[in-house]
């Protein structure tokens, strides 16, 4: 048989919520179930509860599916035989019929997909003039709410940030103005400066400096036109003009690799629910950044992406100067686990290469990198730092601090984040090829 495509751990962190995951485990055993059985495809089995539910896991991506009425994905039955799957206590057979015809639509499903963007259909618009009339007026709307952010900003730092502290509804205003302007963008960004007044002794730097940014951007966008095209996608992108799945293929830059997933973080709102993995080519050394939303609290992505497994598929990069975000156009292989070492970054290489994007695209706030052999340390002021073999150090961000420092015990480990020039920022650190979340913590 061979090896599982997840921990038991793994499978876990699939369920939507901590009660789904509870009485997953509970239905872990097989006195639940009848006609368990795995290929090297899926993995399936019927579950004995109020009704006999057939459930089945595609196992080239983990996908699930079940015939019980639960909203939430996966299921609690479907988790249950996620880590039956993860035990290796599946007997192999044949699937069934209503396992083979699952297999096939999605199959179907895929090719279909491949064949339309192959064929470009969806590309063209219905009506390229009334295309191209909305479009240059969105661009003038947005020019329009940019000229008046721009004013903004003027009074603001003319005024001096005395009293910020307490005009809550200042950015509330002004990011309302640019979602009238659609550059809904902006508006995200001009809400999250909400909580820099009083957030430390240094925040009057940290807002200037944000603001500072947003005046390139509303720079940028009055010489857009004279923009070299991929930092132009960069600058519509930030605004909040996106661009189809289509046209990101028709665009951007296709990269085949085995990627491991480093890095992942959950945001569950009552309404939307935002996933953001990071990808590590295992030969190229790319990073990658997908992202996916779906709507309502348990809602199913669209892709499950496991911490600690590899896949080997060819990802798309959104169109930029600078390429990160992406998404996975095809996988071509199973998921299975990566206990390999990965590529990493020294210090220095990790500042090159912010050095490097930044020349490229002046608009990029973070980058995303493996960090090899770093030492957590607290200094005599109670500061966060990781060292280098080299003894270089730079600032920890904000993440589980202390589980850090107990899976080092003082010694190396590699490390991957987010860093913005001034702290990085752990989501995950690998132990003996095994990957440790490391999100939330104190700042």
């Amino acid at each position: 048989m061979s090896s599982p495509p997840l921990t038991s751990e793994q499978a876990l962190a699939l369920a939507p919520d901590s009660s789904v995951a509870a009485a997953g485990q509970k239905l872990a055993t097989e006195r639940s179930w009848q006609g368990l059985g795995r290929d090297g495809r899926a993995s399936w089995g019927e579950c004995k509860g109020s009704a006999l539910y057939q459930v089945r896991i595609d196992l080239s991506d983990l996908a699930t599916k079940c015939t019980c009425p639960s909203r939430k994905f996966p299921c609690k039955h479907a988790v249950g035989l996620l880590l039956l799957t993860a035990s290796e206590r599946l007997p192999q057979g044949t699937p069934p019929t209503w396992v083979e015809e699952w297999l096939s639509k999605r199959s179907a499903t895929a090719e279909r997909k491949a064949k339309r963007e192959a064929a470009g259909e969806g590309a063209p618009p219905a009506d390229p003039e009334a295309k191209a009339k909305r479009s240059a007026e969105r661009h003038e709307r947005v020019r329009k709410g940019l000229e008046a952010l721009s004013l903004w900003m003027e009074d603001l730092v003319r005024n001096g940030f005395a009293g910020l502290e307490a005009e809550t509804a200042l950015w509330k205003t002004q990011a309302a103005r640019l979602v009238d302007a659609q550059a809904p963008g902006l508006a995200a960004q001009v809400q999250q400066l909400a909580a820099l007044p009083g957030s430390g002794p240094d925040w009057p730097r940290r807002l200037l400096e944000r603001l500072g940014r947003l005046a390139l951007v509303t720079e940028a966008w009055r010489k857009l036109d004279q923009l070299p095209p991929l930092l132009a996608a960069d600058l519509l992108s930030l605004v909040g003009i996106p661009l189809r799945e289509e046209e990101v293929v028709a665009q951007g830059e296709h990269l085949e690799d085995t990627w491991a997933v480093v890095g992942q973080e959950l945001e569950d709102t009552e309404r939307v629910r935002a996933q953001r993995t990071y990808l590590l080519g295992t030969s190229t050394g790319r990073t990658a950044l997908v992202l996916q939303f779906a709507a309502g609290p348990g809602a199913r992505f669209a892709e499950s992406f496991l911490p600690g497994t590899a896949f080997a598929a060819e990802l798309v990069y959104w169109p930029s100067a600078a390429p990160q975000r992406a998404m996975v156009r095809e996988r071509k292989g199973e998921i299975h686990p990566w206990p390999k070492a990965l590529p990493s970054l020294t210090l220095d290489g990790l500042c090159q290469r912010f050095a490097e994007e930044l020349s490229r695209q002046p608009f990029r706030e973070r980058t995303a990198a493996m960090l090899g052999q770093m030492v957590p340390i607290v200094d005599s002021r109670r500061r966060w730092w990781l060292r280098d073999t080299t003894g270089a150090a730079l600032r920890l961000g904000p993440c589980d601090r202390w589980r850090l420092l107990a899976l080092s015990g003082g010694r190396p480990l590699d490390v991957f984040g987010e860093w913005d020039g001034e702290e990085f920022r752990p989501l995950s650190a690998r132990v003996e090829g095994r990957p440790h979340p490391l999100g939330g913590g104190q700042p």
